[in-house]
């Protein structure tokens, strides 16, 4: 029987990006576990952002293509409480020596979760749409 964290590592699938000896571990980091969680999780984060955006009382669904982005940026930047559930969701997928790594440079590695979660959202606007 598989342990959790190989269950885990082989739903997740590969690494995406280039991952080099000269790679930094936060780089490393991102292309070997957030972005393959982010690619992985990818439809339940479309949804938790239309409720998120229905709750809002749906203005976001009314909104010009540019503006839409900006209101993604600004919802995860400054929704403290949306930004916790959604790095919730992507921590949730680590493994426990995934964790190890990441509560010791959380800072910064969530900032690179975030942004590459807006950017994410960002390039799937037809898909948010009500």
């Amino acid at each position: 029987m598989k342990t959790k964290d190989e269950a885990i590592l082989e739903i997740r699938g590969e690494s995406i990006g280039l991952v080099t000896e000269n790679s930094s571990s936060e780089e490393r980091f991102q292309n070997q576990t957030i972005r393959p969680i982010l690619k992985f999780q990818n439809d339940l984060f479309v949804e938790v952002f239309k409720n998120y955006a229905t709750k809002q009382k749906g203005v976001f669904f009314t909104l010009t293509p540019e503006k839409k982005m900006n209101y993604i940026e600004n919802a995860i930047q400054r929704d403290i409480k949306f930004r916790n559930s959604l790095k919730g969701i992507i921590i949730g997928m680590f493994t426990i020596t995934e964790y190890k790594e990441y509560i010791q440079n959380s800072s910064n590695l969530n900032k690179r979760m975030m942004n590459l979660l807006m950017e994410r959202l960002k390039n799937q606007l037809q898909l948010l749409e009500d």
